[in-house]
């Protein structure tokens, strides 16, 4: 399994998020090398921006609704950012057994907790994390999303300042 090719499509949902003034999160499950699921952030341009339409939450509704699915544990998630507090509980949950991501999210990733200090529902996983696939051009989408002036969802936050900052 080639994590960078896997990566590469979901840096394209990401920057179809991106193209509609999206935050461009783009995720991706795959199983038997066959992508079965994905997701794009969504709703982050309301007045009320959504924080529930995450590209990971919505590739895992469309895992849900296959009639047939492989072992979870041998499907991978590949998403363009860290998946959040709520995003990787639900991975956890979901029993995939490898998570890939691109970025780092300085602000709110959730993949540095502790798992063995959570309860049973949360550690009892035995996920594999990689991260840093393909950085470099998912860093290029947050520094394009956070530099356009028109832009508004967590404009002046920490991810923004810290994503703007990375070479």
């Amino acid at each position: 399994m080639n994590h960078e090719t896997y990566m590469q499509h979901a840096l394209i949902i990401a920057k179809k998020a991106l193209d509609k003034d999206e935050f461009p999160v783009g995720c991706i499950i795959v199983a038997d090398g066959e992508i079965i699921a994905q997701g794009e952030r969504i709703n982050t341009r309301k007045a009320v921006p959504s924080e529930l339409d995450h590209a990971e939450i919505i590739a895992l509704r469309q895992l849900e609704q296959l009639k047939e699915a492989p072992d979870r544990r041998q499907m991978t998630l590949y998403a363009t950012l860290e998946p959040c507090l709520m995003c990787f509980g639900a991975i956890l949950i979901s029993g995939i057994g490898t998570l890939v991501y691109a970025y780092e999210d300085a602000m709110g990733g959730g993949t540095a907790c502790e798992r063995d200090r959570l309860p049973s529902l949360y550690s009892g996983n035995d996920l594999t994390i990689v991260h840093g696939v393909c950085r470099r051009e998912s860093l290029a989408l947050f520094k394009t999303f956070y530099q356009r002036p028109h832009i508004n969802y967590w404009k002046e936050s920490h991810l923004a300042r810290y994503t703007l900052t990375q070479a």
